[in-house]
């Protein structure tokens, strides 16, 4: 097999040296020593080897925190802590109760590492009593799915950086809950948790990063590799095909291969038991042909015009905003919102829903084409007018967000829009070259929508196919799933609503079965034309243990966005119960290795937090970053047009 591997364009030259330096607590600094990551791609999964080695450049025992970022959709299955010649495996369990494990261990003198998960995306590391000199290794295991873009492509995408978000809200009074540099607030009440210190401009590349991926089709009729960095490809046996990144990047933006297919359209259902025999997984995927009736239409296009926007970022969002308005007909309707701590709208276009007229598209670009980046990302405000603007509309109605994404109240947003999304699909558009996609998925996937990334402005172009595919009219919608002769277990699917189906965008649906894997499923809904749609799949069994572990991550995360709209104590148990069964990270366990040898008179060690590269293509800080609104904000130009948001 002859693979093409074609770079995607950089969107930013290297910066070169100016100055030397690191923003971080007073606790010190270490310098991470290395990152390796080492994935297995496998048809459309991956597993992946992550390891982090670390070294105490001090004169007494250290303990490291390192905020870091995994893909949100992988499901962390494991942890190994390794020191001298000591090999600790990770146990995962209830998170109070391991951090209690690992608290206890740090006192009495023992090596002890704990795995936590703040976001969907961001993680933290605490390891405890390393020893001066001594070097430490931690190594994750997880498992992903290589989400679909489109019937012929998909992505593997693994973030390397925490980037800065901004954090809303009133400071809590009180200590805080992590080691980060932003204050805990009443809208983030976990800030310090995912605020990492960000090392200044010109510090020399202080990790070694190598990444090594290994990609068998599995069958699939792989045609190219397109990769965002510098990498080199072997060609193995067979099919196989080994992609390495050259020496000398920087943890500074997402490592991405994506995946070109020949096009293939098919229904294909996998049946994986377990070892018991008892249940099962499943994994039903359907790929969608056919094109949609257009009906009438109400879009709002909500756009993030923040500070953290500026540069390409804000040339990208204004493109990407512009063309959505340039698909509108006459006969939809439309409205203009672009934010930072204000809301500000197309002039001579009022306050309500405008007609998708020329003179009125006209107005719209005009006003996109005249925005700079500026200001505070003040997200909800405009979100939640955004569903105003929708309400009780009889049309086909969409919602579209432009931006990184980068702000800590992920769940205050997500638990405020709920009630107000029945019938509203919700589409979201992260540009950045270190986006938060956790974030931009739960949204998406609460509005029954998608999600698309852009990571630079010559990747617009491709994206914008598929976001005019994704706002149009859907194929199919009022989806249901349908079993024949396979017993499904109750509220095991994932995702819980499968909102709408669009053509050429495939639709990935996972859950559990007892009994015998055998049987069919089909998926059914309400065509464009309002006649009936269904499309049909039998059973396969396969053996591949990586289906359960990605089921069951997204199904955490289901149970998880759940209880961020209105948790209950009940809800919490079932979503610890479904972690510890499947050996699945969650927000409410943690992986603990505890070494059981005292290697130290214990005591609390020498504390120290580990900063983290400043994201190319952002600007570079000059000071220790708050993320606050005072850090982000720009006095916002007088306007009529200005609706002033309230302050969380």
């Amino acid at each position: 097999m002859t693979v093409r591997i074609l770079p995607l364009p950089d969107t930013d030259p290297p910066a070169t040296d100016r100055g030397i330096g690191a923003l971080t607590t007073d606790k010190g600094n270490l310098p991470l020593d290395s990152v390796d990551v080492h994935a297995s791609i496998t048809g459309l999964a991956a597993g992946i080897q992550v390891v982090q080695g670390f070294r105490n450049p001090f004169d007494m025992p250290l303990e490291a925190t390192y905020i870091f970022p995994l893909p949100d959709r992988a499901a962390v299955t494991a942890l190994r802590m390794e020191a001298a010649d000591r090999v600790i495996e990770g146990t995962l369990k209830e998170r109070g109760r391991a951090r209690q494990d690992y608290d206890a261990a740090i006192a009495a003198g023992q090596r002890a590492a704990i795995a936590e998960e703040d976001r969907p995306d961001v993680f933290s590391m605490r390891m405890g009593n390393i020893l001066p000199g001594e070097s430490v290794t931690v190594r994750l295991t997880l498992t992903q799915p290589l989400p679909h873009e489109s019937s012929s492509s998909a992505t593997f995408r693994f973030p390397l950086v925490v980037a800065p978000r901004y954090i809303p809200g009133t400071p809590l009074d009180g200590g805080r809950a992590g080691s980060g540099v932003a204050d805990d607030t009443d809208s983030v009440p976990d800030a310090s948790r995912i605020s990492p210190p960000v090392l200044l401009p010109g510090f020399p590349a202080p990790v070694r990063l190598a990444v090594t991926v290994d990609i068998d089709p599995a069958g699939l009729p792989l045609t190219q590799i397109r990769s965002a960095l510098h990498v080199v490809a072997e060609e193995g046996d067979g099919e196989r095909t080994t992609v390495r990144l050259r020496p000398g990047e920087r943890l500074d933006r997402d490592f991405i291969l994506r995946l070109d297919y020949a096009p293939h359209e098919s229904a294909a259902l996998s049946l994986v038991p377990d070892e018991s025999g008892e249940e099962g997984t499943f994994s039903l995927t359907v790929l969608p042909s056919g094109e949609a009736r257009p009906s009438p239409r109400d879009v709002v296009l909500v756009l993030d015009r923040s500070g953290s926007m500026q540069g390409w970022k804000m040339v990208a969002a204004r493109r990407a905003a512009a063309r959505i308005v340039d698909t509108l007909r006459p006969e939809d309707r439309f409205a203009v919102l672009s934010f930072d701590t204000v809301i500000e709208r197309p002039r001579d276009l009022g306050a309500g829903m405008a007609d998708g007229t020329d003179r009125n598209r006209f107005r719209a670009v005009e006003h996109l084409a005249a925005l700079n980046a500026r200001g505070g990302t003040e997200m909800l405000g405009p979100l939640d007018e955004g569903c105003r603007l929708l309400a009780d509309s009889a049309r086909d109605r969409v919602l579209v967000l432009i931006t990184d994404g980068q702000i800590g109240n992920e769940d205050q947003i997500l638990a405020r829009l709920q009630p107000h999304l029945r019938g509203v699909r919700v589409h979201t558009v992260g540009i950045d070259q270190a986006v938060n996609a956790g974030f931009l998925n739960r949204l998406a996937a609460l509005g029954q929508g998608r999600c698309e990334l852009v990571e630079s402005e010559d990747r617009l172009d491709e994206a914008m196919e598929q976001i005019h595919h994704r706002i149009a009219a859907p194929l199919a919608t009022e989806l249901t799933l349908h079993t024949d002769d396979l017993d499904l277990v109750p509220d095991s699917v994932a995702p819980g609503r499968l909102g709408a189906l669009f053509p050429g965008v495939p639709l990935v649906v996972t859950g559990r079965f007892r009994g015998a894997p055998s049987g069919s499923l089909s998926i059914r809904g309400t065509g464009s034309t309002g006649a009936a749609w269904e499309q049909h799949a039998t059973g396969t069994v396969t053996e591949n243990s990586a289906t359960t572990s990605i089921w069951a991550r997204a199904h955490l995360r289901d149970l998880e966005d759940r209880y961020t709209v209105g948790g209950a104590d009940e809800l919490e148990q079932r979503i610890v119960d479904t972690s510890l069964r499947f050996g699945v990270l969650c927000r409410f366990t943690a992986f603990v290795a505890v070494d059981s040898r005292v290697v130290t008179e214990g005591g609390t060690p020498h504390q120290v937090v580990q900063p983290v590269e400043t994201p190319r293509g952002w600007a570079q800080p000059s000071a220790a970053p708050r993320m606050t609104p005072a850090a982000y904000s720009a006095a916002a130009e007088s306007s009529p047009d200005l609706l002033m948001l309230p302050q969380a």
